[in-house]
């Protein structure tokens, strides 16, 4: 069998909502659901950013994209000043939420673009914003995990 037949033959057992795709995607969209609320204290909340480092494997990366500056980061030179500005007053009634999705599962690897929304108080002053994301995820021994994610704001 000719490599591109056997990428065909593997793909189409992925197609149309295939059980093992399905599941792939239920934990790919729950892993999202759980990085996006990491960030949230709406109403009092406690941002949950522990949450990051067990989405992500320990060596995940982060990389902002964002007007022309790339800044790439380990977990915690991400984690720790925004943990820092979601506790101290900063950043207030803050959320941010995936609007859209495209997930790729290719056996054991995947890969999402996220549009996003976000929104709360910066320094006592109401913003609304908005990008995308890109997320690579691969299944471990322990299910699916983030490798890296890069975004750019819009």
């Amino acid at each position: 069998m000719r490599h591109t037949d056997r990428l065909r033959s593997h793909n189409r057992r992925y197609e149309n909502g295939g059980s093992v795709e399905a599941d792939a995607k239920s934990e790919l969209d729950r892993l999202m659901s759980v990085l996006f609320g990491a960030f949230t204290n709406v109403g009092g909340i406690r941002p949950n950013l522990t949450a990051v480092r067990d989405v992500f494997i320990p060596q995940g990366m982060i990389i902002k994209n964002v007007g022309g500056e790339t800044r790439v980061y380990d977990l915690d030179a991400f984690i720790t000043p925004r943990e820092k500005i979601l506790t101290d007053g900063t950043l207030t009634e803050f959320s941010e939420w995936e609007v859209a999705e495209r997930t790729e599962i290719f056996g054991s690897i995947a890969h999402r673009f996220s549009a996003y929304g976000k929104s709360g108080y910066r320094n006592g002053e109401w913003f609304e914003g908005s990008g995308h994301k890109t997320t690579q995820f691969i299944r471990t021994p322990g299910g699916w995990k983030a490798i890296s994610l890069a975004w750019d704001d819009l």
